[in-house]
């Protein structure tokens, strides 16, 4: 999930900074004053491919494909491989915080391997004035006031947000339009979901195995890291202060992965890591090497928005080897814009009973929907997050015909500009993620989960004409 990890600031910055799109935190707290261990780098990536952690004792080997990337020689010290600035190895920390920022012990945090992102505010931007990135500076500054008053009057207060600093106006123009293109699919997925699991609830418990230790995450943050080749080139975090499962940013000029302990399930990390490193970082390393990796590069090539694309492929990334690969969540934060575009936020709320039976889960998608309103009991929404599902279903919808490999190696590109793009592309540094390089398998996940989530060919041909 990443769950927003193509957010943008509305303040300037760097063209050439990583990836093109992930977010920066200057100066923001880390987990831990102490490093912990370097990631193996330098290590080549394994020959295996294996399913997600729901079932860890099946693995199916393959043979090693001419795409994968040769061992590089060891960079010099200070050298961050991503980019041209120098900055110190890529390491681990560690969070010391035992409690989430509500004093709830951890054992008693929910989990939130279903919940979209919301930052919370605090990043410094140019002149030393609070200006976080978009996400961050749309999340109200009063969000715990309002939700004890939310609470306190049994669902019926409409919540008055409040923001650090004025929001952009064309921001919230280009976001105030929800779409409902898509939400009868969005209705099918997540009805497919509580036909055979009764709630949502059941399904996680069912699906997601148990809670992991902190030793347990690093070894398969370890194993992943390995099978990409990407040892050492990334600060992983481990925390307890985040709303979603993970999410990816560059921090003191290192692509930095902060993964919330309270969200970091058996059989789902495996998934996450495919979203966020397999996918965002994959294809940010690539776009370094390519001629449009500025903004005036992509209007030289007349590049269409990296969106939907980025976060369709990730999200489908995240459920490749589930066992029963529901997209659930990018279809409920899908309809629940849609709802939220015609309804007050406490008419939200009730609406989304009848999917989702935790009250705190059902408070975070509304805010979600929500971000950007002072005055919720009017109807509006912040239509950002429909992307994930827009994103899917035009890949699902043109799977057979895109090339997957050429997808990764471009970098931050949609799937339409494939063609256009190939012969200028520099693809002899590309990296292409393990979990791709069988394009069978990886033909036949997609199939799954088309007929998964109870969708139809004819259907998206309909929906999406060439």
């Amino acid at each position: 999930m990443v769950l927003d990890s193509g957010s943008q600031s509305y303040t300037q910055q760097h063209p050439h900074d990583f990836g093109n799109g992930l977010p920066h935190r200057r100066g923001g707290k880390k987990g831990s004053s102490c490093d912990g261990l370097r990631l193996y780098p330098f290590l080549s990536p394994s020959l295996s491919l294996e399913s997600d952690s729901s079932s860890p004792a099946q693995s199916t080997q393959l043979p090693l494909k001419s795409c994968l990337r040769k061992p590089e020689p060891r960079p010099p010290p200070n050298f961050c491989p991503a980019i041209s600035s120098p900055c110190s190895w890529m390491r681990r920390s560690e969070s010391t915080c035992a409690v989430d920022r509500r004093g709830r012990p951890r054992g008693q945090i929910r989990s939130a391997s279903s919940l979209p992102h919301i930052p919370k505010p605090g990043a410094v931007g140019p002149n030393g004035r609070k200006s976080p990135c978009l996400l961050v500076a749309l999340r109200p500054v009063n969000i715990e006031v309002e939700r004890e008053k939310f609470f306190q009057s049994c669902y019926s207060y409409d919540p008055q947000f409040q923001y650090e600093e004025p929001l952009p106006e064309a921001i919230l123009e280009k976001y105030q339009e929800a779409s409902g293109k898509f939400i009868s699919q969005a209705i099918r997925i997540i009805n497919a979901v509580l036909e055979k699991y009764g709630t949502y609830e059941s399904f996680e418990a069912t699906n997601g195995g148990k809670l992991l230790s902190k030793g347990h995450i690093w070894s398969i943050i370890r194993k992943y890291m390995q099978k990409e080749g990407c040892s050492g080139e990334v600060v992983v975090q481990l925390t307890e202060d985040l709303l979603s499962q993970a999410v990816m940013m560059v921090e003191n000029c290192r692509p930095t992965l902060a993964i919330n302990l309270s969200g970091a399930r058996q059989n789902w990390l495996e998934g996450m890591l495919r979203h966020e490193i397999g996918t965002h970082y994959i294809r940010g390393i690539n776009n370094a090497h390519q001629p449009w990796n500025s903004l005036e590069g992509r209007r030289q090539y007349g590049l269409k928005p990296a969106n939907p694309t980025e976060e369709g492929l990730a999200s489908l990334h995240s459920v490749l080897f589930r066992k029963h690969p529901f997209l659930w969540r990018a279809a409920l934060l899908y309809y629940t814009i849609y709802q939220a575009s015609h309804m007050s936020f406490c008419e939200l709320f009730h609406d989304l009973d009848r999917y989702v039976q935790d009250p705190g889960v059902r408070w975070e998608y509304c805010v979600r929907a929500k971000r950007g309103q002072m005055d919720t009991s009017k109807p509006g929404c912040f239509s950002k997050d429909q992307v994930y599902l827009d994103g899917i279903l035009r890949i699902l919808r043109h799977r057979q015909t895109i090339d997957f490999h050429l997808l990764a190696a471009l970098g931050k590109v949609s799937y339409e500009d494939i063609d256009h793009l190939k012969k200028f592309g520099a693809l002899g540094k590309a990296r292409i993620p393990h979990f791709m390089q069988d394009r069978e398998r990886y033909s036949q996940l997609l199939d799954r989960i088309v007929t998964t989530n109870c969708l139809k060919d004819e259907e998206l041909e309909q929906l999406l004409p060439d």
